[in-house]
């Protein structure tokens, strides 16, 4: 019922699968997809074509809100209703993933800072004419000094990521 209603709408607001799929950001093959019944749009689709087309996501499901009875209405509420449950999962799921990634961002960086303040300048006492030890003790003061500049940002900016994605209560 979905494919029909789509192609149909769409053919009613004199919109071409092209012209569709520019409005809605996605590939034509998409909306020819939709259109045969091979694939489905997510809620979040679901809700930018009914805008797009001006036509209720009811309408897009199958359901007609003019001839609709109580019963058809009570239907028509509990689809919207798990959509928004849908919706409201995956951005609280978004929230969560980028939440612990600015947390596991600023641990990862005062670790790496302790690591360094640990080893201090315990390079500097090697014998640097084995070639070894003078790429090594380089390679460790570089990344030092090019880390200690770097880390303040990288924590101020985690922190800032951790405060904005926090849960709101």
């Amino acid at each position: 019922m979905l494919k029909e209603n789509i192609k149909s709408i769409r053919k009613s607001r004199g919109l071409s699968q092209e012209e569709l799929a520019i409005k809605l950001n996605v590939v034509r093959q998409t909306i020819s997809k939709w259109e045969q019944g091979l694939s489905v749009p997510d809620s979040e689709m679901l809700i930018s074509i009914s805008e797009v087309l001006e036509t209720p996501v009811s309408t897009l499901l199958g359901e007609n809100i003019s001839e609709s009875k109580v019963d058809d209405l009570k239907a028509i509420s509990e689809k919207l209703e798990i959509i928004n449950l849908q919706l409201s999962k995956r951005k609280e799921s978004i929230r969560k993933f980028w939440h612990w990634t600015f947390i596991s961002i600023c641990l990862i960086t005062i670790i790496i800072f302790i690591g360094i303040s640990a080893i201090g300048n315990i390079y500097m006492e090697w014998d640097y004419n084995k070639t070894e030890y003078a790429v090594l003790g380089v390679a460790i003061h570089s990344f030092g000094w090019i880390f200690v500049r770097i880390a303040p940002i990288i924590l101020i900016a985690s922190i800032i990521g951790i405060v904005l994605t926090r849960k709101k209560v």
